[in-house]
């Protein structure tokens, strides 16, 4: 079902009803007026820097005044106005990306759907990215990105494109799954070169393998561009080797994210208590004390060096070391936010800077 009908679809479905009044986030005027609320180097869902940089699908509110500057308090208001505001821009986008495809270069009718490329963005340093990533962002139609791409990745972005932000934050889907995958599918079948940009790599925690899966079964080619996980990157900023002869034989990555409330992090933990493995724990803030408890629970000692990194790799880099026992009060007394990974094992004793971490927390280590 081509887009043009699915965003008909949505723009009469409950889901996605007609805005009575611009809110203060979908107007640019009054939006660019307001100073930015932290200086977050990703994507933040009020943030101005997303506003200016989706600015195109909201060209057919640029006539509005400005006087509304009051943000509905319910998030998923927010959320329906939002896409209900982008309908109109996205539907024309696909009709233009539809006459290109029917013509092509010189007159001649252009076969076959576009591709999609899932590229995975690093940690935040754009000095991370690979040469094939950044070649295939700066060739691309359309770019779906997510919160963890950086402002920096972002600026890379050839002058042509179009950006359009689908990340997820607690609290705030701007897309649901189902929506990004529409979104994917829809561009593709109109012949697009489309993007999905992915902070650390896609397929790790990325949910890259369901959009991967999906697109396949539709028919549409897809192109996976790796880029560095979280885990190694900040890792090597820390000096801290996932794995080392005589001390750490394996790593597992853990997620500490519940699926719909579940308890799947803590039964993980409770199998992963084995002190020559260093474990790290991916979208773990909120999980951590049962995680830390279950692992001390079966096995792993209390005083295993540990590490919890915030925004790692970007200049707003904050880390704290501690010993397991005490990683959770650390966290809360530094006052961490997400993103945050977390790292335990004995290899994180290998840093240089574990020497000096209890001097001093939390610490801020300078991305290189």
């Amino acid at each position: 079902m081509a887009l043009v009908n699915r965003l008909q679809y949505l723009s009469h479905s409950s889901h996605f009803k007609k805005p009575k009044k611009m809110p203060i986030v979908f107007n640019s005027f009054c939006s660019f007026a307001r100073k930015p609320t932290s200086s977050s180097p990703f994507t933040e869902k009020y943030s101005i820097e997303r506003y200016q940089r989706d600015s195109w699908v909201y060209t057919n509110q640029s006539d509005n005044n400005g006087s509304s500057c009051s943000l509905p308090t319910n998030s998923s208001s927010i959320r329906e106005d939002d896409i209900a505001l982008q309908l109109p821009e996205l539907k024309k986008l696909l009709q233009v990306l539809k006459e290109k495809r029917e013509t092509g270069d010189g007159g001649e009718i252009k076969q076959g759907p576009g591709n999609v490329f899932l590229v995975g963005t690093g940690p935040g340093d754009p000095e991370l990215l690979t040469l094939k990533a950044v070649k295939t962002i700066q060739s691309a139609d359309l770019l779906l990105y997510d919160r963890l791409v950086s402002n920096d990745v972002l600026d890379l972005v050839g002058p042509n494109a179009r950006l359009l932000y689908v990340g997820k934050t607690a609290g705030y889907h701007s897309r649901t799954q189902e929506e990004i995958h529409d979104l994917l599918l829809s561009f593709a079948e109109a012949g697009a070169t489309v993007v999905r940009l992915k902070g650390g790599d896609p397929l790790v925690f990325g949910r890259g393998g369901e959009e991967m899966d999906f697109l396949q079964q539709k028919g549409i080619h897809v192109k996976v561009i790796p880029g560095i996980t979280a885990a190694s990157g900040i890792g090597a900023e820390l000096g801290i080797p996932l794995t080392h002869r005589g001390i750490a034989n394996s790593v597992r990555f853990l997620t500490g994210h519940s699926r719909k409330g579940g308890t799947d992090p803590l039964y993980v933990a409770e199998n992963a208590a084995n002190p020559d493995s260093t474990l790290v724990i991916y979208m773990g803030l909120s999980t951590l004390p049962s995680i830390a408890q279950k692992l001390m629970q079966h096995g792993l000692a209390s005083s295993t060096p540990s590490v919890a990194v915030e925004r790692g790799t970007t200049p707003q880099q904050q880390v704290v070391f501690a010993e397991l026992k005490d990683l959770a009060d650390e966290i809360a007394s530094a006052g961490l936010v997400s993103p945050t990974l977390i790292i335990i094992g004995k290899v994180v004793a290998l840093s240089p800077f574990w020497l000096n971490s209890y001097e001093e927390q939390p610490m801020l280590v300078e991305a290189k």
